[in-house]
């Protein structure tokens, strides 16, 4: 029988291996059977893959959401895999056994390699990659970072995450920055039509375009890469806030031409709760300010931006496992698994009398999220409707000139799932 001190040995040796060794968690856990999966679809294009619910049960099999709740509200929050969560405890028992030891001086060495790691799914260079705990913290360093004087003005528009909208309202109360915001009745299928909204608001005093890579409200995609060679072509800059894109589109930062992205990694990527990333293009690091201290705050180290002091290094760990399980599906096969599921309810729903979409079925213009509504009730009874029926977790909108409910779907979601809220938004609609 094998000794305490032995498997404890192993066991340490296994966790300090990490999570991009070839004894990473992931690798021990789903390596041969994702394989196996892959092997089995191999030469299929990745829109049919989307389609074969065999394949797509093995990736299922790896969470362990609860089976009474049908959660369909993955645009807040994602539920980890169970190897991400796994990796989470065994570094945080590794933590207890001496906190100042194996944190600083082992778990924090690890900041690094996830940085690397990171920076390729990015498609980006690791020295422009900081790691954070969500968007909010990624979007809101740079919007109070960057240097804007009184009168500077920035262009954002009313569908943008509150929580940035209120960070342009406290730099224009504390700076005298000017803050304006355009407004949008989605879903929009035109690029030029949106690009020439933003192009329209812009005057000489025009310092800065926000942009929400896709809204969260109700999943409109917007095209970032467009806005962004605009407001260069007129000097400006822009930030782009990919909170709900990153880990669910198949792209790079930079192919969205911005200066700055900021995301969360509890999303789509499925990483721990509480993470989170922020990209500065090369050459604008040096004049962004941190928000916490910094020996250096005009440094061109990207590293400024990450003096947290104590933090959750089991957190941080945690997110390498994620990036391996996404990894082992592949970016443009879950991108076209949840284009297909959010169509899938949303198409069979539409033709429901009373029933109304808020969000295109174009794979250009959505992806994950979809918005619907149905005549005569607020989204609050429709969502309160289907939790309470069905056991069926929504969320209900009401924002701007936006009222409906968001429906979002993970790579977990079974068919049956979708099926079982087709009935209820039919028999919603019909009572």
């Amino acid at each position: 029988m094998m000794s305490h001190d032995r498997r404890t040995f192993l066991r340490r040796s296994a966790v300090l291996a990490g999570a991009f060794s070839a004894n990473s968690l992931f690798r021990q856990a789903h390596a041969a059977e994702f394989d196996d999966a892959a092997r089995s679809v191999a030469g299929r294009a990745p829109a049919e893959v989307a389609q074969n619910e065999d394949y797509w049960s093995v990736i299922q099999r790896a969470y362990s959401v609860n089976p009474d709740i049908i959660n369909l509200n993955n645009g807040g929050v994602s539920p980890a895999p169970i190897v991400v969560q796994e990796a989470v405890e065994r570094y945080n028992q590794l933590s207890n056994e001496g906190p100042s030891y194996y944190m600083w001086q082992i778990l924090d060495q690890g900041r690094e390699p996830l940085r690397q790691k990171l920076a390729a799914l990015a498609g980006a260079q690791p020295g422009e990659i900081a790691i954070d705990r969500n968007s909010t913290e990624a979007l809101n360093t740079i919007i109070y970072g960057i240097p804007l004087k009184a009168g500077d003005e920035v262009i954002g528009t009313k569908q943008d995450y509150p929580n940035m909208i209120e960070a342009y309202r406290q730099r224009a109360e504390r700076d005298g920055i000017v803050y304006k915001q355009i407004s949008f009745d989605f879903p929009i299928e035109d690029d030029d039509a949106i690009v020439k909204a933003y192009e329209e608001a812009i005057t000489p005093r025009t310092r800065l375009i926000h942009v929400t890579h896709m809204v969260n409200w109700v999943g409109q995609t917007m095209p970032v890469a467009k806005i962004s060679d605009m407001a260069h072509a007129h000097g400006i800059e822009v930030i782009a806030d990919g909170a709900h894109s990153f880990g669910l589109l198949d792209f790079k930062v930079p192919d969205l031409h911005c200066d700055y992205f900021g995301t969360s990694l509890h999303k789509f990527l499925s990483a721990p709760i509480g993470t989170g990333m922020m990209w500065i293009k090369a050459g604008h690091i040096e004049k962004v300010w941190p928000l916490t201290c910094s020996a250096n705050p005009d440094a061109v180290d990207i590293r400024k931006f990450e003096s947290l002091g104590t933090r959750s290094f089991p957190i941080e760990q945690g997110i390498g496992e994620a990036i391996n399980f996404h990894e082992g599906i592949g970016s443009r096969r879950k991108q076209e698994r949840i284009f297909y599921l959010k169509n899938y309810w949303s198409t069979r729903v539409q033709s429901i009398p009373r029933v109304r979409l808020h969000t295109s079925l174009s794979p250009e213009y959505s992806c994950a999220i979809g918005g619907v509504s149905i005549d005569g009730m607020t989204p609050g009874q429709v969502a309160g409707a289907l939790f309470d029926r069905w056991k069926i977790h929504t969320v209900g909108i009401v924002w701007e000139n936006i009222r409906c409910v968001r429906v979002t779907p993970h790579v977990y979601t079974r068919i049956a799932d979708l099926d079982t809220l087709v009935g209820a938004i039919g028999e919603i609609a019909r009572g």
